[in-house]
């Protein structure tokens, strides 16, 4: 992609709402653009980013036995009402309009009850389970305060996964896999350094669900750290009983601030008794279906890596999700129809290289120094009459250069 053809720009101006640093940082870029509190459009940037996370994302929940689906935005109250979540006073983040026929309808912010309802068509038998459901699929939520950038937003693109189980012991199985995927999920992102499996409440379904929290100075979560056995426990239930059956000691526990970019829990069997979710086994007896959720979203695991990644001349992006892997720029004057800069692009580019490729006659060396930082790919090759026939080749998180001829360069890159 050529620079000078790309549909984005980067601004030095930022809503005067915004206080997030994951949103500055994004927008600045060029990366996303904020249409009100909470709802943000992603621009071809932000998209290339976002769609190497689904698909990270994809690739793990795949790797476990997750079969993915698409399921409707729009929400019948009748499946709602089946498990009493429907109710304003119950789930207070609804979005709801009324359908010109008559009725009400609802956006979703979540998909246990529509999921289960469906899954009364497909399972039956003992031998239709277990199941694993996941989409990767637009949410709603009407947030009384859209804050912190992605990392709160009213719409997201959220990857929901629902299990399905005979017993308990097939659900544990099967959660404590999510849990190892997640972990290697955060991992592949750039997260995996600074992100524990964080022992949180269970609210009305368990006694605790698993959250997966990164450390981070602008998180909004407490939690208290054991950094040799890589586990948290979340404020909420950091109670001396909790520590011992955790096998945790206080003296070992350090206090840090965190962000959430995940979670899982047993639903236990409260949906599919509701939406009349039951199977047969093996004696011929009707069994309620053991069920539990598995969450991530996405523009929050993206606000997060922001938050972590970046220094003072902008984002620091991990190379797996980096929406171009190098950063090329121009210096030269040359006027020839083949410049030693196109040479270059052409080079890395054959050699299945994703670039980002500054060619903007407009532009300042500098100006064009400090968009590459700002943006943040993970390389910056630059090509001007000062280094000749050589290329000088910076890390983005590093602050050291070196010239590299053109077949050192294509080397140390492929």
């Amino acid at each position: 992609m050529r620079l000078s053809e790309l549909f984005t720009k980067t601004t030095k101006e930022i809503p005067a709402d915004e206080s997030a640093l994951n949103a500055r940082l994004l927008i600045q870029a060029g990366f996303v653009n904020k249409v009100m509190a909470g709802v943000y459009d992603y621009l071809p940037l932000g998209l290339r980013v976002l769609n190497k996370v689904a698909n990270i994302i994809r690739e793990e929940m795949n790797a476990i036995g997750g079969q993915e689906i698409f399921m409707t935005t729009l929400q019948d109250p009748a499946t709602w009402r089946a498990a009493n979540r429907w109710d304003d006073q119950v789930v207070d983040n609804w979005f709801k309009s009324e359908l010109k026929s008559g009725g009400e309808v609802g956006l979703a912010n979540t998909h246990e009850e529509p999921l289960a309802k469906l899954l009364t068509r497909h399972i039956h038998s003992y031998r239709d389970l277990p199941k694993y459901i996941y989409q990767i699929q637009t949410k709603f939520r009407n947030e009384l305060r859209a804050k912190s950038g992605l990392m709160r937003a009213r719409e997201f693109l959220m990857k929901d996964l629902y299990s399905f189980s005979r017993t308990e012991a097939e659900f544990q199985e099967f959660y404590e896999m999510c849990a190892r995927a997640y972990l290697k999920i955060f991992d592949r992102v750039g997260l995996g350094k600074n992100t524990y499996r964080t022992f949180a409440s269970g609210g009305s379904f368990s006694k605790f669900s698993d959250e997966f929290q990164t450390l981070s100075a602008s998180g909004e979560d407490l939690i208290y750290l054991d950094e040799k056995k890589g586990l948290a426990v979340n404020k909420e239930v950091y109670t001396e009983e909790v520590l011992k059956e955790l096998g945790l000691e206080k003296a070992n526990l350090v206090e840090k601030k965190a962000i959430e970019v995940g979670n899982i829990f047993l639903l236990g069997t409260k949906f599919p008794e509701a939406l009349g979710l039951r199977f047969r086994d093996q004696a011929g007896r009707a069994q309620p279906v053991i069920m539990g959720s598995y969450g991530i979203g996405l523009g929050r695991l993206i606000g997060t890596i922001v938050e972590t990644s970046n220094d003072e001349r902008g984002i620091i992006w991990p190379a797996a999700i980096a929406p171009f892997q190098v950063h090329l720029v121009s210096l030269t004057k040359s006027k020839s129809p083949i410049a030693a800069a196109d040479k270059i692009y052409q080079a890395l580019t054959e050699i299945g290289l994703e670039v980002l490729y500054d060619d903007r006659e407009e532009k300042t060396p500098g100006e064009k120094f400090a968009d590459a930082d700002l943006m943040g790919m993970p390389y910056r090759a630059v090509v001007s009459e000062k280094t000749g026939d050589k290329i000088e080749l910076k890390l983005r998180s590093e602050n050291n250069t070196e010239l590299l001829t053109r077949q050192a360069l294509i080397a140390r890159l492929k």
